[in-house]
């Protein structure tokens, strides 16, 4: 499964630094880490079970920054089924 530009630009945005977010995607649960930044930096993609597990596909980012701290890299990548 690909992530669609809507996915992508929700986990652009910076959230609380060094969390586990929990929240619904056009239907599916998604669950996401941040660094110390507050970047999404790997990301659960499917659906939650009763005892709060998602069980579907794992993806994690790979961020690069340059000297100055800009983003030169930016990328998700799929690293296979989250159970």
């Amino acid at each position: 499964m690909k992530l669609g530009p809507e996915l992508i630009k929700l986990l652009s945005q910076l959230y609380e630094p060094d969390s586990i977010v929990n929240m619904k995607f056009k239907g599916l649960d998604i669950a996401f880490k941040t660094d110390e930044e507050g970047q999404a930096i790997l990301l659960f993609l499917g659906n939650m079970d009763e005892n709060g597990r998602i069980k579907g596909s794992r993806y994690a980012r790979t961020l690069k920054k340059d000297e100055e701290s800009k983003i030169v890299k930016d990328h998700w990548e799929l690293k296979g089924k989250a159970t």
